[in-house]
């Protein structure tokens, strides 16, 4: 799973003020990314505005990402939910062959015992013969997939073939890194953790910062890959403060703030979310003018 190791960037979906999809600044980000340094691309997770993205409008930015890429970088498409019939049902009737391998949030809001993980996960990966990441968020799904379920997926399904971990939980990691199967990968999903993941013994990263700063935040990643901790640190300390802004208030309108001040696209976001304070408008502003 090569393809998978190094930094990953989760796309965001780019707005116009109608709110429709804006494919000039799509295909800008992920060229912008390509040039820069990413390894592979991340479409319609969950930073991706996933939940608030039509199935036409699914289709939509599938087409633009992929005409743009053009074979470039190796795709991963965002397939989840808290339905374990729907994600399989799109799973085998979506024509994936332009996607290396897919990213499936763990089911939020139902609260699944670890056996409900368990079984989620076991249906999806029956489905496809696609490399699965399995993604585990739970500040965002209200409930933690415990590494003794991660590995057990792990060991069970060979197209389980690793995890985006973004419990935010160094214990979580190293317990991962510990007794995971050895050509199982553990990337993170934590940009502020990132680093010291890969230098752990991590496979990289699935970031959000990272399509804003491709070139820094890929090389950083790198440099933990090889060793290189010194110079990787330097990197990362230069990049905390804007890691900590783009989460202060909610994902993905931090990023989005950070692309809008490097005129990549606009800072628009669909409801229930908003777009940044004013607040941390100034704060990300300020940043960016002095990086």
């Amino acid at each position: 799973m090569q393809q998978f190791i190094g930094m990953g960037v989760a796309l965001v979906t780019p707005f116009k003020d109608d709110f429709t999809v804006d494919v000039d600044a799509l295909t800008k980000i992920v060229n912008y990314n390509i040039e820069n340094g990413t390894n592979y691309l991340v479409v319609n997770g969950t930073t991706g505005e996933s939940a608030t993205i039509s199935k036409e409008e699914k289709e939509l930015i599938i087409d633009i990402i992929v005409k743009a890429n053009n074979k470039r970088l190796p795709l991963v498409l965002g397939v989840g939910g808290n339905n374990t019939l729907e994600v399989v049902k799109e799973l085998k009737t979506r024509d994936l062959s332009q996607f290396d391998g897919i990213l499936s949030v763990a089911p939020y809001y139902s609260k699944p015992t670890q056996e409900g993980f368990y079984q989620h996960y076991k249906a999806i990966a029956e489905a496809t013969e696609k490399p699965i990441i399995l993604y585990n968020v739970p500040g965002r799904t209200a409930r933690n997939m415990e590494p003794s379920t991660t590995l057990r997926l792990a060991k069970d399904f060979k197209n389980i073939v690793a995890v985006k971990e973004a419990g935010n939980n160094q214990q979580q990691y190293y317990t991962l890194l510990k007794d995971k199967p050895a050509d199982f990968l553990i990337i993170s999903g934590d940009d502020d953790l990132a680093l010291g993941v890969t230098l752990a013994g991590g496979s990289g990263v699935i970031s959000v910062i990272g399509q804003a700063f491709p070139k820094e935040f890929s090389n950083m990643i790198q440099l933990g890959l090889e060793g290189k901790n010194k110079e990787a640190y330097k990197i990362h300390y230069k990049l905390m403060e804007i890691i900590n802004l783009i989460f202060e208030e909610n994902n993905p309108a931090g990023i989005k703030e950070v692309l809008k001040n490097l005129e990549i696209c606009s800072d628009i976001v669909r409801l229930p979310l908003v777009s940044a304070s004013e607040n941390l408008q100034t704060k990300i502003a300020h940043f960016i003018s002095n990086f």
